[in-house]
């Protein structure tokens, strides 16, 4: 009789390759589903990340600091021009005061000019009697040339002053204070003026134009003498024949004072002959100037008086000449 199979054992060993399948499966499932290289790639990248944001705030502290050195040097500046124009303001305000100022002493100075011109002029108006006597020819003689005095009747007066070397170094100070003593001998005048022995002008906007006589005006002229710098070749012709081609005239009584120490080249006739042209008498015999000079004594001092010989000489026979006196200081202090 045939045995009937045994299905039994069959069916259980399919059912557990099903299920040794399945945990399998659910393994790879599971293997596929995790991704075992994630965590380490995560990882990576955290890493990188955090060096990343350090990187970055390294960079936001060094920006914040070069922002704060800005910021400070922006306040610094703004400051600074605060400061400028505080002093622009106050230079303005400056200027504006002393503009003012200066206007109304301008306006103080020209009135006081034209108040003392006619104070001048008012001053030195001669009476008939005065003028008789003054165009009586006074008598000459030969002891003209030992006056002591200089004559003081002038309405303008002429400073022709030699700025040569010698003079600056050695004689100045007492060419300062012999200027003032003539000043001073004349208190009022109609007109001053001061060249150099080469005819420059002191004061170039008055060349060729007489200078107001004010207060102000020989303070001022006395304060440049101190300084007074100009080219000289130790001559006064240049500067005694412009004074009286351009200022002299037969209305007008002018004395010119010639301030110097040594007559350096050219011939004294020759001077004499220019200066006479130049200088005519009227037909009362009165020249249209008066020369005056002063002689300082500095080549005397230096040991080279061959210069100043000629020069006293020169001037000894310009001022008989012209009606003037010639003076020889024997020192320079």
């Amino acid at each position: 009789m045939r045995r009937k199979r045994d299905r039994s054992v069959g069916g259980s060993s399919l059912a557990f390759l099903d299920c040794i399948c399945c945990g399998f499966g659910a393994i790879i499932l599971l293997l596929v589903l995790v991704k075992i290289g994630e965590p380490k790639a995560r990882e990576i990248s955290l890493r990188e990340l955090d060096g990343l944001i350090q990187k970055l705030e390294a960079e936001l502290f060094a920006l914040r600091g070069e922002a704060e050195i800005l910021n400070r040097e922006l306040r610094g500046q703004r400051e600074q021009l605060s400061e400028h124009l505080e002093a622009v303001a106050r230079l303005q305000g400056d200027l504006t005061r002393i503009q003012g100022e200066f206007a109304s002493s301008r306006e103080l100075s020209e009135v006081a000019d034209l108040l003392e011109g006619r104070m001048v002029a008012a001053q030195q108006e001669l009476t008939e009697e005065m003028r008789r006597l003054q165009e009586q020819p006074r008598p000459r003689t030969r002891d003209d040339s030992l006056v002591g005095g200089i004559p003081v009747d002038s309405e303008y007066v002429i400073f022709v002053i030699d700025t040569s070397g010698s003079m600056k170094s050695r004689a100045w100070p007492l060419v300062e204070k012999k200027m003032r003593e003539v000043l001073e001998a004349y208190p009022r005048v109609k007109g001053l003026q001061v060249l150099n022995d080469m005819g420059q002008y002191m004061f170039s906007y008055y060349a060729g134009k007489w200078i107001p006589d004010t207060p102000a005006r020989r303070k001022a002229v006395l304060e440049r003498l101190r300084g007074w710098q100009a080219f000289s070749n130790s001559s006064p012709v240049e500067g005694v024949t412009k004074a009286i081609e351009t200022f002299a005239a037969p209305d007008k009584r002018i004395s010119v004072y010639v301030f110097g120490d040594e007559f350096s080249s050219g011939s004294a006739d020759a001077v004499l002959e220019a200066i006479d042209r130049a200088n005519p008498r009227d037909s009362k015999g009165r020249r249209r100037a008066r020369i005056h000079a002063v002689g300082f004594p500095t080549t005397f001092q230096a040991g080279s008086a061959a210069t100043g010989i000629r020069f006293a000489t020169l001037m000894r026979a310009l001022c008989r000449e012209n009606d003037g006196t010639f003076v020889a200081l024997n020192a320079t202090d």
